[in-house]
């Protein structure tokens, strides 16, 4: 089986490292873009040079915005990954009409797209790698950390983190939580951390993020902040992980716990399990795989039927988001000999965005004075092949 990949090879990091792999296991062979093909390129002249006419179009959240022209005129089932479905869900939803499966990674966000008229929305949420963290569980005596933490510092959405971190470092015995580490090294942490905080973004605290199944994945216990999207998706505060409601909740649960070797193997022994079971990248692929099956072929993109300045208008919307402006003029152009309301309608979306990057430009310079204050730019590593990371 084969699936046009809308991304480049080097971009299969993080989720989508996860993604690939697992895709890989369930025999599905990934065809990813070369460097340098064109954001907008016409998606006939990328079905030209496959060996085979794939079974499915996935394009996924990445650091490249590819969305090819034509999409939508094709007879192959299309896919997008939501991986922050939080952020500009309005926009989000708008984009998602051109695809027949928009698969989000958050609960409760499906509702919203199908009230917007999509049919066919898929919910997954974020999940482990089975091949890291499913061998044998460390026993506590194997556990050095007493705190473990691996995430980004650097930007807006995290001042909590920064806030919190040194704090809970003056108290606790803990890895080097100032670096960054590949996904392999994040393992070794979480597996041998006797409890992971998580400290989500200060714009969504209640996001389930990938770091919250690793941690239960690797045994560890797992304390995050409360109402979290965790509850919806069949995780239950106690039983498979510590919540907290305010930030002056954590140093007193973290003594009762690090004393009661008891109470943290049962809850980490349930969530463990809950994780290997149901949790892991390979689930989510066979999920994926078998929905596509009963509902891609189907065709439901409501944006195959829209008049085609309609279409043109929602390609200008996304390449304005996400920032590829000459892809945006180029749809403006074709939109301004068509149709005089969309036209309108564009013109408006073009003033929002570049007014949106010269505000862009100023927080970058801004957040760059903040980085050379904190020290380097602490990102996660990215792992760009489908091989155990070095």
């Amino acid at each position: 089986m084969i699936a046009l990949m809308l991304c480049l090879q080097d971009s299969l990091c993080k989720e989508l490292w996860g993604y690939a792999r697992a895709f890989r296991r369930q025999g599905v062979t990934l065809e990813c873009l070369a460097l340098g093909t064109p954001l907008n390129i016409d998606i006939r002249d990328l079905l030209g040079k496959l060996p085979a006419r794939p079974e499915f179009i996935l394009q996924p959240d990445s650091d490249f915005h590819f969305l090819p022209s034509g999409l939508v005129q094709q007879n192959i089932p299309t896919v997008c990954f939501h991986f922050d479905t939080y952020h500009s869900l309005r926009r989000r939803i708008r984009w998602s009409m051109l695809y027949d499966v928009p698969v989000v990674f958050h609960p409760n966000f499906a509702d919203d797209y199908r009230r917007a008229g999509h049919p066919s929305v898929l919910t997954l949420a974020h999940a482990a790698q089975l091949d890291f963290y499913g061998g044998a569980n460390l026993s506590p005596g194997e556990r050095v950390y007493e705190v473990g933490w691996v995430g980004r510092l650097s930007g807006a959405p995290y001042d909590a983190r920064r806030r919190l971190l040194p704090h809970l470092a003056n108290q606790f015995r803990m890895n080097d939580w100032n670096r960054s580490y590949s996904i392999e090294e994040t393992a070794d942490i979480y597996r041998h951390s006797k409890i992971i905080v998580n400290i989500s973004r200060d714009d969504y605290p209640q996001d389930a993020n990938m770091r919250v199944y690793e941690a239960m994945a690797a045994g560890a216990l797992l304390m995050t902040r409360t109402p979290t999207d965790l509850t919806a998706l069949g995780f239950v505060d106690g039983e498979h992980f510590i919540g907290y409601r305010d930030e002056t909740e954590i140093v007193p649960a973290l003594r009762r716990f690090l004393a009661d070797e008891a109470g943290r193997a049962r809850i980490t022994s349930a969530a463990r399990g809950l994780v290997l079971a149901q949790h892991t990248y390979d689930a989510r692929v066979k999920s994926l795989l078998e929905f596509i099956g009963e509902n891609g072929s189907k065709l439901t993109a409501p944006a195959r039927h829209w008049p085609e300045s309609k279409v043109r208008l929602t390609y200008l919307d996304y390449y304005a988001g996400t920032s590829s402006m000459d892809c945006a003029r180029k749809e403006f152009g074709w939109i301004a000999r068509h149709s005089l309301v969309d036209s309108v309608a564009g013109a408006r979306i073009l003033a929002r965005a570049s007014a949106r990057q010269g505000l862009n430009r100023m927080a970058a310079w801004s957040q760059r004075r903040r980085i050379n204050d904190l020290g380097s730019d602490r990102t996660m590593a990215h792992n760009i092949t489908l091989d155990q990371p070095k």
